[in-house]
């Protein structure tokens, strides 16, 4: 991350005392104020000790004109319903806080010291990009922050961040070396962000272990509407050299489909261009929406964290969305963000099992997941088990336990596991030994 990067933001970093009434904590609230905006609570008694319920809070930007994961609080909520319809945990209900962080540093640190105010237990699968606004607010009141989207390096660092997958790092590292085998020049289009930022570095972590050369870093704006000249700029430098197929990969959350559109227009008269993303830029209904078999997608390589939403392992997530969530379009299982919600809360009703009839709060959450606790996600994701050394602590992710990739390819308009050994990866791949060489700064 560049210094001129961290120069330029501006976060609230004050820690404010759980359970203490302020206006902030007022203006917080006014965030979620329904649950048809995609915020709301699980209705019961505050406080997570005694007989109440257990409470906990799960934050995602909502109705912005950047990337926005409504569906990851609508799961959260679903998830709390389920496990309150099933008896609770160890006789104790589940009551489930959201909030719309906005895409912004602002709304991050609000969410954050609302949580802190409301006492919750837990932070669980949310997503946002302003790590240095939350991490404050939470390290202050001691909460844990269980399954983050991985959408920065820096949740791969918080001594209480307990990330579920590789995030950014593992998918653009696992694409790198998919790409590295059948591509000739290689465009990296992303925002230009402090997300985006990391990206390149990562990317190339992959493409150098294929003995590839170095993606061509395009930035671009991340709420842009039209990007016709970016597109023109990686056609261009995907095809500058005609030995071997070029590459474009587009990283820009939400906006990659507004970068397709674009592309599609300027392809005409350039010759044919491979595509490769990520899960969470591109999924089945993107897919649909381009065109499928005849639209820009067929044959791209897309890395994700899990097994494809048609696999079985995802059956139980799929029952509890149909039974607590049916016809709540904000939820679509083949999100990477709503999976990564239904992982982080399988974490969490692992420790509270763990912790039995003791008391629960923020405190022995976070000593249970310290204390040798492994989780078993029933095989969506290796054994999780959070220790103090871990094998990329040298490169800058000392919390990464879980840096497995897959690899699945657009074939006939339909997203599927690609084959064993296409691309340079074999089924479920661990990227440790790839990301261990990444320089990143």
């Amino acid at each position: 991350m560049t210094g001129r990067r961290r120069a330029i933001r501006t976060f609230l970093q004050t820690p404010l005392r759980p359970g203490r009434a302020t206006a902030l904590t007022a203006g917080a609230l006014a965030l979620c104020t329904s649950l048809t905006a995609g915020c709301g609570v699980i209705p019961g008694a505050t406080g997570g000790s005694g007989d109440g319920p257990i409470k906990v809070m799960t934050w995602a930007p909502q109705d912005t004109d950047a990337t926005n994961k409504p569906g990851m609080p609508a799961m959260a909520l679903a998830y709390a319903k389920w496990i309150n319809a099933n008896g609770g945990i160890n006789g104790r209900k589940l009551q489930v806080l959201t909030c719309n962080d906005h895409n912004d540093s602002v709304g991050a640190a609000r969410c954050a010291r609302y949580a802190a105010d409301e006492d919750v237990v837990a932070v669980v699968g949310s997503y946002s990009q302003f790590t240095d606004s939350y991490s404050a607010p939470l390290e202050g009141a001691g909460i844990p922050y269980i399954g983050g989207y991985g959408v920065t390096n820096d949740e791969f660092t918080g001594q209480m961040s307990y990330p579920v997958n590789g995030g950014q790092p593992a998918l653009l590292a696992g694409l790198g070396k998919a790409l590295a085998a059948d591509c000739g020049n290689i465009s990296l289009v992303r925002p230009d962000s402090i997300a985006g930022d990391e990206l390149p570095v990562l990317l190339d972590s992959g493409l150098q272990a294929g003995r590839h050369a170095k993606a061509g870093d395009q930035l671009a704006q991340e709420d842009a509407t039209e990007y016709g000249d970016k597109a023109d700029q990686a056609l261009r430098y995907a095809t500058r050299d005609l030995a071997k197929k070029g590459c474009v990969v587009p990283a820009l959350g939400d906006r990659t489909d507004t970068f397709m559109d674009s592309f599609r227009r300027e392809r005409d008269g350039f010759p044919p261009v491979r595509l490769g993303t990520v899960l969470g830029s591109v999924d089945q209904s993107v897919i649909n929406a381009t065109g499928g078999a005849s639209g820009p997608y067929e044959g791209a390589y897309i890395t994700g964290w899990y097994p494809p939403a048609s696999d079985s392992r995802w059956d139980p997530m799929k029952k509890v969305i149909d039974e607590e969530a049916f016809g709540d379009n904000r939820i679509d299982p083949a999100d990477a963000g709503v999976q990564t919600t239904w992982i982080a809360y399988t974490v969490l009703k692992a420790v509270l099992d763990e912790i039995g009839g003791g008391e629960v709060t923020a405190d022995s959450v976070r000593r249970t997941l310290d204390n040798g606790l492994r989780v078993s996600t029933g095989g969506l994701t290796p054994t999780l088990h959070w220790s103090y050394s871990s094998k990329l602590a040298a490169v800058g992710f000392p919390r990464m336990v879980n840096a497995d990739v897959t690899l699945q390819v657009v074939q006939d308009g339909r997203l599927v596991a690609a084959r064993k050994g296409v691309g340079g990866l074999d089924g479920t791949t661990d990227m440790t030994s790839i990301l261990e060489n990444a320089d990143v700064q």
